[in-house]
């Protein structure tokens, strides 16, 4: 049955205490939504304990293989409505002739196989409610590459097609698909506070690339997100939503 304003609404944060994640969950948290995380950690049962003690109220899946973590998420929820696939990988700055194909393969897996098959999982169930809403975190550096990230800027262009390619196959059925390509967020993933923000010629690189002269806020890209998981961006389908402050 389709969503009504009444039900709960349960969202599923993948890589929970990296990249996006945590700005993401508190975000949503804050707007009322129930959180289920994924989490290469939560295999262990000390850190799932640990991350809903310090997220209380919120839920910690054990399952990582996509099928699986779908399953988990609707056996515990009872259903999902809203899915952020926050994939984070390693920048891996390598020359193309250093650069064995298998390390390729292994980002893609990561940054657009992952998500891929999430969305394979999840689409049955949300195509039955007749609703939901898929962000996907990707990354603005396939506007500009870097020399010596060839693998990265493919990895991450591969991920922004396909939330195009789903976004079109499925706003038919009332499932909206939309991405977030950030760049310069802080983050202790990509860019962490003691190279970006705490040394001056780290934070003076960052004042002359962007042209709003800072890293973005956790918090920024947290409402982003939830905006677009929103029923208030309910017309917004099948775009690349850049958060770069200005550049490239």
């Amino acid at each position: 049955m389709p969503v009504t304003d009444t039900a709960p609404r349960v969202a599923l944060v993948t890589n929970a205490t990296k990249y996006a994640g945590a700005p993401t969950v508190a975000a949503l948290a804050s707007q009322g939504w129930q959180i289920i995380a994924h989490d290469a950690s939560f295999t262990d049962v000390a850190a799932r304990a640990a991350w809903e003690a310090d997220n209380q109220g919120m839920t910690a899946a054990e399952a990582q293989d996509p099928a699986g973590l779908i399953a988990e998420v609707r056996d515990r929820m009872g259903g999902l409505h809203g899915i952020v696939s926050n994939d984070a990988y390693p920048a891996i700055r390598r020359r193309i002739e250093e650069t064995e194909a298998e390390a390729l393969r292994e980002m893609l897996e990561a940054l657009t196989v992952f998500p891929f098959a999430l969305a394979s999982a999840v689409t049955p169930h949300l195509k039955a409610q007749g609703a939901g809403a898929i962000v996907m975190v990707t990354s603005a550096s396939p506007r500009r590459p870097y020399p010596g990230f060839a693998m990265y800027a493919t990895a991450r262009s591969a991920s922004t097609g396909l939330a195009k390619a789903l976004a079109n196959e499925l706003a038919p059925h009332g499932i909206r698909v939309n991405a977030v390509a950030p760049n310069f967020l802080y983050s202790e993933t990509y860019y962490p506070r003691a190279k970006w923000i705490d040394d001056p010629a780290g934070a003076a690189r960052v004042r002359e690339m962007v042209p709003l002269g800072r890293l973005g806020r956790p918090e920024e890209i947290g409402e982003l997100i939830a905006f677009l998981l929103s029923d208030k961006a309910g017309f917004v389908v099948g775009e690349t939503v850049g958060f770069t402050g200005g550049w490239p």
